[in-house]
């Protein structure tokens, strides 16, 4: 079970209930309630047009797990976009998330 999803890159930890500021890390829970194991966990700014990197950062989320997903990208934009990628290769796009609100994020089938 991956249970700290891009740890090596988390410098800052968020504070619970904090909206985030200027290039602040952001960390929240990811729910996978899919059927499926999650392989690639991608985000951006909703302002942007590249995804970021993976940040299961070569892991695997297995379906029935959580782990803890941290952006840490310095940008100060609270919209984004998520881009999933199942263990079929079925591709999942949520746009326009608030990360600044966020507590934890459910992946369902």
């Amino acid at each position: 079970m991956k249970t700290n999803i891009l740890a090596a890159a988390a410098a800052l930890a968020f504070a619970a209930g904090v909206a985030p500021s200027a290039a602040q890390t952001v960390e929240f829970t990811i729910v996978n309630a899919s059927s499926q194991a999650l392989h690639y966990f991608y985000t951006t700014p909703s302002n942007e047009n590249s995804w970021g990197e993976d940040l299961l950062d070569d892991g695997t989320l297995e379906a029935g797990n959580q782990g803890t997903a941290t952006i840490g990208d310095g940008s100060d934009q609270c919209l984004y976009d998520f881009k999933f990628v199942m263990d079929s290769g079925a591709e999942l796009i949520e746009p326009s998330i608030d990360i600044c609100q966020l507590d934890s994020y459910t992946i369902t089938d």
